[in-house]
């Protein structure tokens, strides 16, 4: 019975997670303050934090580079030589340049943990997404910073965590969209 008195016949209950998951969806999206339902498996929790420290590792690297910021621009300008391009150029190249990795180091750490979280939930497409972000991660590490070891500590921690995420044994928690019921769209 509804609160007017009326039976609630038309009003569906909510479809339990593993009804979900049986159907090719993952779980409902949880709603903040509220405990997920459902359990991560051991290793998407595992792989969470691993994506969480590396997005800390990029912080904490590209913030001390941000405040060796002089340090750079000197050894830079040592090693001009294009008369083209003056002392104070390089300085503000060498302030722009530091300034928008350490953004994007942000910006990867904020895009980690959301995306983390949300395969902790279960979505399928999140675990797509970490995995171009950790390839992402990986190809600047071998192309841009070869010889960054915090460029390569968080790489290869994204890389575990990636790995996590396709371990056999979590497979079924990221189900695969099939088709609706009844096989019409």
């Amino acid at each position: 019975m509804t609160e007017s008195g009326e039976p609630d016949e038309g009003r569906e209950l909510p479809e339990s997670d593993e009804a979900r998951r049986a159907r090719g969806l993952p779980p409902e999206p949880s709603i903040p303050g509220k405990a997920p339902s459902v359990r991560p498996p051991k290793p998407v929790s595992v792989a969470f934090w691993l994506y969480v420290l590396a997005g800390l590792v990029l912080i904490a690297a590209f913030g001390y580079t941000l405040t060796q910021q002089e340090t750079v621009a000197q050894a830079l300008i040592d090693l001009n030589t294009t008369e083209n391009l003056d002392e104070e150029q390089i300085r503000s190249g060498v302030s722009t340049l530091l300034w928008t990795l350490f953004v994007g180091a942000v910006v990867f750490a904020v895009l980690f943990a959301l995306f983390g979280w949300k395969a902790r939930e279960g979505a399928r497409s999140a675990r797509t997404i970490l995995t171009v972000l950790a390839a992402i991660t990986l190809l600047l590490q071998v192309l841009l910073f070869p010889t960054s070891v915090p460029m390569l500590a968080a790489s290869f921690l994204a890389v575990v965590a990636t790995a996590l995420l396709y371990l056999p044994s979590v497979t079924g928690y990221f189900p695969r969209q099939g088709p609706p019921a009844g096989g019409q769209r």
